[in-house]
């Protein structure tokens, strides 16, 4: 366009600012829909999550609705079933999980593994009831929990080999073992005051043994039905 066409037609020159101003907004639009989405979405696992904390509850879908402030349909458009949104409550609580144990700041390895094993004891002490609603509604052969527990030891191992290594950890322990023994104190039932020294008890326990100081050994089944009979 030349000078003379610009003279003729004082628009022109303001076409390309109001040309990048409508491709700015149509460019924000899908950008402002998913934050929505998203929005939506943590309200939703925040409500279900506090929702789940309670095991005595009976937590329907509509409930969940309710809590969040959001319509069904909204419900369903993220979380097509009651499975779906469990296991995005349990996948949201394993990557907690997983990332305290690269975040975790202690002076020594042993503080570090032990304050990564109380994150674990709070994740199992609190999603007992998703756990068991999970069960209803997943098939254990899908591997969903044996895939997540697979995500919980390739996290801890690298403590627990640092705290190993350092002497202030038994070596004659794996991390299953101890996961196994943290899982079984979180299904007592009692309150924090309750489970805390019980905790703190089982964590004492796995300095190294004394020099000299050998464990008995276990009774097999066959040596237990002996002494019962």
């Amino acid at each position: 366009m030349d000078a003379k066409d610009a003279a003729n037609n004082p628009q022109a020159g303001h076409q390309p600012d109001n040309l990048s101003t409508t491709m700015a907004q149509q460019a924000s639009a899908p950008r402002a829909k998913r934050s929505d989405a998203e929005h939506n979405r943590e309200k939703i696992l925040a409500a279900a999550r506090a929702a789940f904390a309670d095991p005595e509850a009976e937590v329907s879908m509509a409930e969940i609705s309710r809590r969040a402030s959001v319509g069904m349909a909204t419900l369903y458009r993220n979380f097509p079933g009651r499975r779906e949104l469990l296991e995005a409550l349990y996948i949201d609580e394993v990557d907690a999980v997983c990332e305290a144990a690269e975040t975790i700041e202690a002076e020594s390895p042993r503080e570090a593994f032990e304050a990564w094993l109380y994150r674990v004891f709070a994740f199992f002490n609190t999603k007992r009831h998703v756990g068991s609603e999970l069960l209803k509604h997943t098939d254990d052969r899908s591997g969903f929990f044996s895939g997540n527990r697979d995500r919980v030891l390739v996290a801890g191992r690298p403590l627990l080999a640092a705290a190993q290594r350092s002497g202030e950890v038994r070596d004659d322990l794996t991390l299953e073992q101890i996961l196994d023994l943290i899982k079984g104190i979180a299904a007592i039932h009692g309150d924090a005051g309750y489970l805390q020294p019980i905790v703190q008890t089982a964590l004492d326990g796995l300095g190294p043994a004394p020099a000299g100081r050998r464990s008995p050994p276990v009774p097999s089944a066959a040596t237990k039905r002996r002494r019962e009979a």
